[in-house]
């Protein structure tokens, strides 16, 4: 890893590489997708377990861009915070799944 920092903490923001960009946009573009769908389906009246199948695959969809968000926040951020020393990202980590697993 270079010297510039990927996470900056006092201003909460990360520099992400172009692929993991790519890839969250990406992921985020057919979860739009998928919610435009299910609201078409609202608007032409589809039967409501056929509505309920797509919000599932909405919300597993979520899930997945979770999970790959938290598993590059620990391998970058919280793993850079702790080498130099800042233990309280791991009770940031902490708080944050807390909210996840509501």
């Amino acid at each position: 890893m270079s010297d510039k920092k990927c996470c900056h903490e006092e201003e909460k923001t990360k520099e992400r590489s172009e692929k993991e960009y790519k890839d969250l946009i990406n992921r985020l573009s057919r979860i739009e997708g998928q919610v435009r769908g299910v609201k078409n389906m609202i608007e032409s009246d589809a039967y409501c377990t056929d509505i309920l199948v797509q919000v599932s695959a909405v919300t597993a969809a979520l899930n997945s861009f979770n999970k790959v968000l938290l598993s590059n926040h620990i391998k970058t951020c919280v793993a850079d915070n702790i080498k130099n020393g800042n233990d309280e990202v791991v009770d940031e980590l902490v708080n944050v799944l807390a909210k996840l697993m509501r």
